[in-house]
C-alpha cells in the first residue's frame, strides 16, 4: 500500500527567542556564577532550551550547556522543577 499523505507528521517549528546570540552581541561567555542570567535559556521543566530554540550559537551552547550543569551541582540551579 501507498501512503497518500495520510498521517503524515507535521514539523513544529518554533520561533527563537533571540534573534542573534546574546552572548556574541555582548561579547560575553556564559557563566555558572551568573545563574540569574541562565534561567533565561531553561524551560518551566528546568530542562536547557535547544539552540534552535533559544537562538545560541553552537560554540557559545556547548559552553551554556556546562555553565548550566556546574551551577546545577553547586545547587544554585535545580535539576528538575517541584511538581
Amino acid at each position: 500500500m501507498i501512503n497518500k499523505g495520510k498521517g503524515k507528521r507535521r514539523k513544529i517549528v518554533f520561533k527563537p527567542i533571540y534573534d542573534k546570540c546574546p552572548f556574541c552581541v555582548n561579547n560575553t561567555t556564559p557563566d555558572y556564577k551568573k545563574y540569574e542570567d541562565l534561567v533565561g535559556f531553561l524551560t518551566d521543566r528546568a530542562r536547557i532550551y535547544p539552540s534552535s530554540r533559544s537562538g545560541v550559537c553552537s560554540k557559545h551552547q556547548r559552553a551554556l550547556s556546562s555553565a548550566v550543569k556546574r551551577a546545577r551541582h553547586l545547587a544554585l540551579l535545580p535539576f528538575v522543577e517541584k511538581v
